[in-house]
């Protein structure tokens, strides 16, 4: 229960918000605790991805994004830096199974952790968190840090 008290508390600030490799237990006691400081959380599967357009779809079904969404790099950056339509205190985005999407289209992959990343930043400024989790089981990838 402490251990959740003080990961609930580090999750609720936004300063160190980002992107960040997702923990070997798949994010249950990041999800957990993220619900318990108040803040939206979605879970993409991203088993069999390999491509853009199959990014987006599963992102925008997982946020709940709303129909005006365009399904590209811009329409998210767009959705992201304004959850309005999910009230919540901050979101927290896991991203299970990021490997395929990694290996068949990286710079595709490389663009949507630029955007999250710079959303992440943004909402920051803003006093508002926004954590990512990205689970690949590759290591030594230079844009995630560990939690």
């Amino acid at each position: 229960m402490v251990q959740e008290n003080r990961l609930a508390a580090r999750l609720h600030k936004a300063s160190g918000a980002g992107a960040y490799h997702l923990p070997a237990d798949g994010g249950a006691a990041i999800a957990a605790a993220a619900a318990a400081a108040g803040l939206g959380v979605a879970h993409v599967d991203l088993q069999g991805c390999q491509d853009k357009a199959e990014f987006l779809r599963r992102v925008a079904a997982a946020l709940r994004f709303p129909a005006w969404f365009g399904h590209n790099w811009d329409a998210l950056a767009d959705c992201l830096t304004d959850m309005s339509w999910w009230p919540a205190d901050g979101h927290v985005l896991i991203l299970a199974h990021a490997d395929r999407f990694r290996a068949a289209a990286e710079k595709d992959f490389l663009q949507a952790l630029e955007i999250l990343g710079e959303a992440a930043s943004e909402r920051a400024a803003d006093g508002v968190p926004f954590w990512i989790f990205v689970g690949l089981t590759a290591d030594g990838l230079a844009h995630l840090r560990r939690f």
